[in-house]
């Protein structure tokens, strides 16, 4: 639905309305990844970074709804987008959107409190890329303020000690990302997402645990298309039907 400057989209088949800007930073599989990978349960607490307008919080809202899911944006428009998303999906009590930084984030998130932490950094380095014109995709997809070392640092802050944080990321950037994870967080799942069977891996989607020291483990991956270019089943599961990506339940312990 066109509303102007925003759309009215739907995901995971129709269970989440989503008011996005209808240019600059929207949503991706990338958003419904993420969001599939968290292994929230009954009565836990959630934090997204870069919640941008809600999508993958909002996300794991309908898939778990018995956890508590909080979202920080830095962008004052965006966060305005994610609470409107809210209301259209009901969900209010169960989700929250606040503005801030990272670097700086509002006193409201208590670090050590969340019990598990989710992140789509910008997969640009500054001054690797032109930033693109638009406010909401330049701060998606390029550094700006805060780098990857920024990101991984706020996420293992927020985290409760054994607790979780998720990242997808640039596949060719995966060394970057496990040497910020190192010493402080552990017992690493790394998922490679391939575009189709055979091809190489543009995202991947890492989880570790605060405070462990377990070796790192490679999994399979999941091939996003076939070779005619539909969702695979394994996708599809995800994409279309609130499907959960159950990356390691054996290393999940109390």
């Amino acid at each position: 639905m066109d509303t102007g400057d925003t759309t009215v989209d739907e995901l995971m088949g129709g269970r989440i309305r989503l008011i996005q800007p209808k240019s600059g930073y929207r949503v991706s599989m990338d958003t419904l990844m993420l969001a599939a990978s968290v292994p929230a349960g009954p009565g836990e607490k959630v934090l997204e970074a870069g919640s941008g307008t809600g999508g993958a919080a909002l996300c794991l809202t309908v898939r778990c709804p018995d956890a508590k899911v909080w979202g920080l944006e830095i962008q004052p428009a965006m966060a305005a987008l994610a609470q409107q998303n809210i209301q259209l999906n009901r969900l209010e009590g169960r989700a929250k959107f606040v503005t801030g930084c990272i670097t700086d984030p509002p006193g409201e998130l208590v670090r050590e409190s969340f019990d598990h932490v989710m992140a789509n950094p910008p997969y640009m380095e500054r001054g690797e890329a032109v930033r693109p014109p638009a406010p909401s995709k330049g701060d998606a997809y390029v550094e700006s303020t805060a780098n990857l070392e920024d990101w991984i640092k706020f996420c293992i802050t927020m985290a409760r000690p054994k607790g979780t944080v998720t990242f997808i990321y640039r596949a060719d950037r995966i060394d970057a990302l496990m040497a910020g994870l190192y010493r402080r967080a552990g017992e690493a799942v790394i998922c490679p997402l391939w575009p189709k069977q055979g091809q190489i891996a543009k995202r991947v989607l890492i989880q570790a645990r605060k405070g462990l020291h377990g070796v790192a483990t490679l999994l399979p991956g999941i091939a996003m298309h076939d070779e005619s270019g539909d969702d695979t089943p394994e996708a599809r599961a995800v994409l279309r039907e609130a499907g959960a990506i159950d990356l390691a339940p054996y290393r999940f312990r109390a």
